[in-house]
């Protein structure tokens, strides 16, 4: 015959020994969320990449050589100059940034690999090639790849600041390289259209 307090102790018992069961089971470690970061010269999907040329100047300086009067709120803002007169503006982002931080890098022959999205007229740079005379006393030309560099971390950056590990100094530096692969160079640049005459000067 089974006691009445042996029931009550039974189930007691059962329930202890689950608990005990399952707080020894080894815990499940933490899954991690995988984000797919977006390489940095790759821009998004569908737009695409091309080569543009010329040289980065001052937007208020190219408006004065056409006459074009304007005033202070184009002081800060930077362009390319292409080689038909066009003036693209760039945007000052991760690597367009530079341009408007640095005037070493204005006013020279540049090769700038990036993308404008339909509609907008401002140039999203992804990588900046700089065109130097490898002699003075020739006209051969040398394309470098150009970026910031910490010569303690051996890290490179995009614009003027502390390096990002060492909070050290950092230098400019180029690298003779060729375009990437997805460039093509045989396209050739498109005419500058002649300006319509002015028959009617008057306002």
């Amino acid at each position: 015959m089974i006691r009445p307090a042996r029931i009550f102790l039974v189930p007691l018992v059962l329930g202890l020994c689950g608990e005990v069961a399952v707080a020894a089971q080894p815990a499940k470690p933490a899954t991690k969320k995988t984000v797919t970061k977006r390489p940095a010269n790759k821009p998004p999907g569908g737009i695409k990449r091309e080569l543009f040329a010329g040289r980065v100047v001052m937007l208020g300086d190219a408006l004065k050589r056409r006459g074009v009067k304007s005033t202070d709120e184009f002081s800060n803002q930077v362009v390319l100059e292409t080689p038909v007169g066009e003036l693209i503006p760039i945007v000052p982002d991760w690597r367009g940034r530079a341009f408007y931080q640095d005037k070493r890098l204005r006013n020279r022959p540049v090769e700038l690999v990036g993308y404008r999205r339909h509609g907008i007229p401002y140039l999203q740079v992804l990588m900046v090639f700089t065109i130097d005379r490898a002699d003075k006393r020739q006209k051969k030309t040398v394309r470098q790849y150009f970026d910031y560099w910490c010569d303690i971390c051996s890290i490179p950056m995009y614009e003027i600041k502390r390096c990002e590990c060492c909070q050290g100094p950092i230098r400019m530096r180029f690298q003779p390289r060729d375009l990437p692969s997805y460039i093509r160079t045989d396209a050739k640049p498109k005419a500058k259209p002649a300006a319509s005459p002015n028959r009617d000067a008057s306002p």
